[in-house]
C-alpha cells in the first residue's frame, strides 16, 4: 500500500522538477532587453493616455459571453458529426434536434430579455 503512495509522490516530484527546470531554462535563454516601453503598463505598442478609470459599457462583455457560450455549444456538434455514421439514424436525428432546440430556446430567451440589443432600454415598473 505504501508503494502506491510512493508512486504518486514520485510522479508529483518529477512534475514539480519538470516545471522548475523548464522555468529556469526559459529564464536563462530568453532575451533580456529592458526599455521604457516594456516597463510601461501596457506593452502593446501604444502609449497609454488618459485615466485608467474609464467606464466601459457592460454590453461589450455580455455580447462576448453570449458569443462564447453559443460558439462552444456549436463546437460540441463536431464530435456528434464525426460519429454520425455509427449512430442509429433515428437516435442521431433526435439527439441533434434536442440539442439545437435547447440552443434555440436559449437564443429566444436572450432575445426576449433584450440581451442581444446593443442599446438596451430600461423598462420602468409603471409601464
Amino acid at each position: 500500500m505504501l508503494f502506491d503512495f510512493a508512486n504518486v509522490l514520485v510522479f508529483i516530484l518529477i512534475g514539480l522538477l519538470f516545471v522548475f527546470f523548464t522555468l529556469v531554462f526559459s529564464w536563462m535563454v530568453r532575451p533580456h532587453k529592458p526599455d521604457k516601453d516594456k516597463a510601461s503598463t501596457y506593452e502593446c505598442g501604444e502609449r497609454p493616455f488618459g485615466s485608467a478609470w474609464v467606464q466601459f459599457n457592460i454590453r461589450f462583455y455580455v455580447i462576448a459571453l453570449i458569443f462564447i457560450i453559443f460558439d462552444v455549444e456549436v463546437l460540441l456538434l463536431f464530435p456528434w458529426a464525426v460519429v454520425f455514421q455509427t449512430l442509429p439514424r433515428g437516435v442521431a436525428l433526435v439527439e441533434v434536434l434536442i440539442f439545437i432546440g435547447l440552443l434555440l430556446i436559449g437564443l429566444a430567451y436572450l432575445w426576449k430579455q433584450g440581451d442581444l440589443e446593443w442599446v438596451k432600454t430600461i423598462k420602468k415598473d409603471d409601464e
